[in-house]
């Protein structure tokens, strides 16, 4: 596994019932460990690609993984349903209107999944996908649900997106009517006390509310919900989609994987080194050169033709949103980092890392390096020629704050498809909230051969000190909806 922390929660315990939420906050992405400690039967939901967090807790514990559950066909990540299945013989299961390229136990509108005492009943929630289903948890025979894991049909503060690749000849409208109808005579006759587990929180892409909070209860999102408030399903259907994000684009290629039966990650398998000529015949041959060392750093030197992503921060979900999938990739960056890289970047489905190269940077001749432009937002103010302005955060951010006077606002994951709005002669400007976006979408930009490129230091908050003008996003350019970024 790699070196991005995975936040374990602690163990839950009750009765026979032992539980424990895993949250990968680079894709807000969480998953679940369920057993019971009478029988050390448990399963997996939800899995993450590198799975030895599973493996290691589990035997930990005493418990063996029998079977692995899907909530549903993700588009976000790609998931370990494969990985995990493999290492401990488990067959894996979806609702019963999943349709995959690969055995499958299906799972029905009310069965019950047994572990000893524990045990687990499926729930069929159409609406943010048509498979959609939600696990009720029981502790014991009998007894009042002690809680629901509920995928991507309710999150905290939010419910899953019905709009967002739609499938199975459903629209948007009709899951998202499903949805009114899933959490409405689903979830909302749980008992209020039931502990709500989703599988997403506050960053993803599936929804536009979700809470940093990454569990609940029934009662309290029926009071503080804004998708469970009374109203009616015409109502519902509008409050939910509207002022959705646009998936990255990455969201197609992870969801068409995710029903594959795909070649599976070795975890721990060592990246490649390569030399300087075959990164450089690699990328003749159409690779890109993805640098994942800090924005500081890019700047200071780096191969011509670099895409700069930061590994520490959303790496994989930025890296989706501006490299196409199925592009053969080259890492350069620190020294240690590129199994962590290669397996984050596995983890939205991204497999064609073909290597990295050999002594980083430092064993790069100086005349090949170039620095990167940057720019303090006293420079920007000063100049007499405006430059060619671009603003990469999100439609909220934007409208939220305010942006600098003539700048153009193309979020993050707009950027490849509206290249073509901007002109690659003219000395450009790229700015963020804080840099981390703006370097990314700065070193894009050069590769793709815009003459001149400066990223704007500290973003738009080092250009919103009180002392310089701040435009208004009703008479800034377009503002165009984005994915959910850092």
């Amino acid at each position: 596994m790699g070196a991005e922390p995975v936040e374990t929660g602690a163990w839950q315990r009750s009765g026979d019932l032992v539980f424990r939420q895993y949250y990968l906050g680079c894709l807000s992405q969480a998953s679940y460990l369920i057993g019971d400690r009478g029988s050390g039967r448990a399963v997996v939901v939800d899995p993450q690609r590198d799975i030895a967090l599973y493996l290691a807790d589990a035997r930990a514990e005493g418990l063996t993984i029998e079977r692995v559950l899907e909530t549903h066909v993700h588009a976000d990540f790609l998931s370990g349903h494969l990985e995990l299945a493999a290492a401990t013989r488990s067959p894996i299961s979806y609702g019963d209107a999943a349709r995959v390229e690969f055995p499958i136990e299906p799972l029905a509108d009310g069965q019950v999944l047994s572990l000893g005492s524990v045990s687990l009943e499926v729930l069929h929630t159409p609406g943010h996908t048509p498979e959609s289903i939600c696990l009720v948890v029981r502790d014991e025979p009998g007894a009042a649900p002690w809680g629901v894991l509920t995928g991507d049909t309710l999150f905290i503060g939010d419910v899953g997106r019905p709009d967002l690749l739609g499938g199975a000849g459903w629209s948007a409208e009709e899951l998202g009517r499903a949805l009114y109808r899933s959490t409405r005579r689903r979830l909302l006759t749980l008992p209020d006390a039931t502990r709500v587990f989703p599988a997403h929180g506050a960053g993803s892409a599936c929804g536009k509310n979700l809470s940093t909070e990454t569990s609940s209860t029934i009662g309290e999102q029926r009071r503080t919900n804004y998708a469970l408030a009374p109203m009616d399903e015409d109502t519902f259907v509008a409050a939910v989609t509207e002022g959705q994000s646009v998936a990255p684009m990455y969201f197609a290629h992870a969801s068409q994987r995710n029903r594959e039966a795909r070649p599976m990650l070795d975890e721990t398998s060592p990246v490649p080194a390569l030399s300087l000529p075959q990164a450089d015949e690699l990328i003749r041959s159409g690779a890109t050169l993805l640098d994942t060392r800090d924005a500081a750093d890019f700047a200071a030197g780096h191969l011509h033709g670099s895409v700069n992503v930061g590994l520490g921060g959303r790496f994989a979900e930025m890296v989706g949103q501006v490299v196409p999938a199925g592009t053969d990739l080259v890492l350069v960056g620190d020294p240690g980092t590129a199994v962590e890289a290669r397996n984050r970047l596995a983890r939205i489905g991204f497999d064609r890392v073909r290597g990295e190269l050999d002594g980083g940077i430092a064993g790069v001749p100086p005349e090949r390096l170039r620095p990167a432009g940057r720019i303090t937002a006293t420079e920007l103010a000063d100049l007499t020629e405006r430059p060619q302005v671009v603003d990469v955060r999100g439609p909220g951010e934007v409208a939220g704050t305010g942006l600098v006077p003539g700048a153009v606002a193309i979020p993050l994951p707009a950027l490849v498809a509206r290249l073509g709005e901007l002109d690659p002669t003219a000395p450009t400007v790229v700015y963020c909230a804080g840099g981390y976006r703006s370097s990314i979408a700065a070193s894009l930009l050069r590769a793709r051969g815009f003459a001149r490129v400066d990223d704007l230091i500290g973003g738009f908050g080092a250009w919103a000190d009180r002392t310089r003008p701040v435009a208004t996003s009703s008479t800034a350019p377009e503002v165009v909806a984005d994915g959910a970024g850092a």
